[in-house]
């Protein structure tokens, strides 16, 4: 079983920040990726941010120089610093991962329980 765990949603003024973190658990022998994404109501889950293993980062233009995506491999958590908010960015944000557990050889994606984030304007 793998288990994620979110955390730092909340509701905040334009331009406010917020942080968000996700720990991984559970019977996890191997991270690949990881990585947020977001789902507003009436349209579909989106890409925000991803981190690999490597390090390169990759993000989605509209949040490009406001958001941060970080990882800490010890803790088998994301984090997701996000400045500058905006009205638009409301949405529920759900983790990620790229994991191999220790029962097979394969990576499959496990997601979280999502966090809501509201930006007021």
């Amino acid at each position: 079983q793998v288990q994620l765990v979110e955390s730092g949603g909340g509701l905040v003024q334009s331009g406010g920040s917020l942080r968000l973190s996700c720990a991984a658990s559970g019977t996890i022998a191997y991270i690949n990726a990881m990585g947020w994404y977001r789902q507003a109501p009436g349209k579909p889950r989106e890409l925000v941010a991803t981190i690999p293993t490597g390090g390169n980062t990759n993000y989605a233009d509209s949040v490009k120089g406001r958001f941060t995506i970080s990882r800490d491999n010890a803790k088998r958590t994301v984090y997701l610093q996000v400045n500058s908010l905006k009205p638009e960015d409301t949405a529920v944000y759900y983790c990620n991962i790229v994991a191999r557990t220790y029962f097979g050889a394969d990576y499959n994606n496990y997601w979280g329980q999502g966090t809501q984030v509201t930006v007021s304007s």
